[in-house]
């Protein structure tokens, strides 16, 4: 499913028979690039409480091609984002009676999707997963970890109880490290990974999602958010045209 690129400038553009081409890009700089790689953990896996869909096998559909792309060392720069939720969180159906999971209620006037409990902190779905090679990662931010408020994205927040949406200090790191574009790739599409790119995008950052590299809870989602990323300004393409984006730039 590889992005036709070109080689001057940034057209915005269709590819035949890809639905979720963005457009031909410009070079990526891996020097100044940061991989995300947002709450690849097992609970988020088939067999755990709240399994990405169309992904059967742990290794060959989710880690294997993340675990890839990290060791390919095309990005240099790879920091994670891990869901670390205390007993009891907002979020959780288990917190409201009479609510089950996927139930929507508002939160502090915000709407909230209740999930099974899961990522509660020091459970073994809550680790990064061990076929990861986590000693590549130059940080790991936890979020979630406020009972009061959900965090789906890796640089803010979701709105708390005064209806701020707090920072996580992610993108003070990345620009003290001298980032200025980041590429997203991981758990959940529709969710956190689509939250981080969306943040990432509205803190200044060139923000990209890897199509191929990150899956959605729910699939019939994927044209709406789609659309919705791409609105707010975040590019999508695949590991192909990443590789190819780098090699422009003289990279990897």
């Amino acid at each position: 499913m590889a992005l036709g690129l070109q080689r001057i400038g940034y057209q915005r553009q269709s590819t035949p028979g890809n639905p979720n081409a963005d457009a031909a890009m410009s070079a990526i700089d891996p020097a100044r690039t940061a991989l995300i790689v947002v709450d690849m953990q097992p609970d988020f896996m088939p067999g755990g409480p709240l399994p990405v869909a169309g992904a059967e096998d742990h290794g060959e559909r989710l880690v294997a091609p993340v675990r890839g792309l990290m060791e390919s060392d095309l990005l240099p720069l790879q920091v994670a984002t891990q869901d670390w939720h205390p007993p009891g969180h907002v979020s959780f159906a288990s917190s409201h009676p009479g609510r089950a999971p996927f139930d929507g209620i508002e939160v502090h006037g915000y709407p909230q999707t209740l999930w099974p409990d899961h990522c509660v902190q020091g459970s073994p779905g809550a680790e990064l997963h061990p076929r990861l090679p986590l000693a590549r990662l130059a940080a790991i931010l936890r979020k979630g970890m406020d009972a009061q408020a959900d965090s789906y994205s890796g640089f803010h927040n979701n709105h708390g109880p005064n209806g701020a949406r707090a920072p996580t200090g992610l993108a003070g790191y990345l620009r003290e490290r001298g980032v200025v574009a980041v590429v997203c790739c991981g758990l959940a599409r529709d969710f956190c990974v689509k939250w981080t790119a969306e943040d990432a995008a509205a803190a200044g950052f060139t923000s990209y999602v890897l199509w191929d590299l990150c899956w959605p809870v729910h699939p019939h989602s994927d044209a709406r958010v789609r659309d919705e990323i791409q609105a707010r300004g975040v590019h999508l393409l695949d590991r192909a045209a990443l590789a190819d984006a780098v090699a422009m730039s003289g990279g990897a």
